[in-house]
């Protein structure tokens, strides 16, 4: 009956999550609930149950995500202090074409075509309790390309002539892969190595700490600060749901909100 569901979905957001760290996510819980009402509602049709327990189920209420991310100029200031750091080549690439971790890490020699001047998102390398490697990315809109502008294809061609070094050098101690982003001796780097360099740059070179994941949040926010469509900003970002892309970045249009405001004050303005 309801009781009994709504004691469930209760003790699942309190204590729901299977390692024990706390209960599941009120995004989480409206699957579960998706789900069950379906199969209730199936029921009902079936003359199972006379009516669906699931309908009035009270469920919590989604809470909005506030980023943390870079401004304009605080990218700028970033990418220039870290231009001799290791993870540079990343770095500019992440915020340029605002890519997950994943998929940064994903790249390999085949998603570059130095010809036509493109990028595309063909892998992805992720790290839960293991590394996991995927031919594919996260869902059909993630497998997106990028035209390269000349910074970005000399910055791939340097890092090609320093993997031919690297090989030439390590000979048989060579790690052997199609990745981009990785050692001297080719093994490709952790992910968890990403966020943790990252933070000790950000504090190097004392810039305000945010995640790594900022520098896509950057992208996105700089895309909508400069006039772009949410659809564009959808489509650069490998948004499934543009409802996603409204939901980050629609709260973070500030100077628009800035020009209504004035516009406003001008007009309603006594003389």
């Amino acid at each position: 009956n309801r009781q009994v569901l709504q004691t469930y979905f209760n003790e699942k957001f309190e204590n729901g999550r299977l390692d024990g760290k706390g209960g599941l996510s009120a995004k989480t819980l409206r699957h579960h609930k998706n789900l069950i009402h379906q199969t209730l509602e199936l029921a009902v049709i079936n003359k199972l149950i006379f009516e669906n327990p699931c309908q009035n189920i009270t469920l919590p209420k989604l809470q909005r995500n506030v980023y943390d991310f870079f401004n304009l100029q605080e990218t700028i200031n970033f990418l220039v202090a870290v231009k001799n750091e290791r993870l540079y080549p990343l770095y500019y690439l992440t915020a340029l074409n605002g890519l997950r971790r994943s998929e940064i890490l994903g790249l390999k020699w085949d998603s570059i075509d130095f010809t036509n001047k493109r990028l595309t998102i063909k892998h992805t390398r992720t790290k839960v309790n293991e590394i996991i490697e995927k031919d594919k990315t996260k869902t059909k809109t993630s497998l997106r390309s990028f035209p390269l502008n000349d910074d970005a294809v000399e910055l791939f061609k340097n890092l090609k002539q320093k993997e031919r070094q690297n090989k030439k050098l390590l000979k048989a101690d060579y790690v052997e892969n199609d990745y981009i982003f990785k050692w001297e001796n080719g093994k490709p780097y952790d992910p968890d190595y990403i966020t943790h360099r990252f933070s000790k740059d950000l504090k190097k070179y004392d810039f305000k700490h945010i995640a790594f994941h900022g520098l896509r949040h950057s992208c996105g926010s700089l895309l909508n600060e400069q006039g772009f469509t949410l659809k564009d900003i959808q489509e650069w970002l490998g948004h499934a749901d543009i409802q996603t892309t409204a939901n980050i970045y629609l709260h973070l249009d500030i100077k628009r909100k800035e020009n209504i405001s004035n516009t406003l004050a001008n007009t309603l303005k006594i003389s």
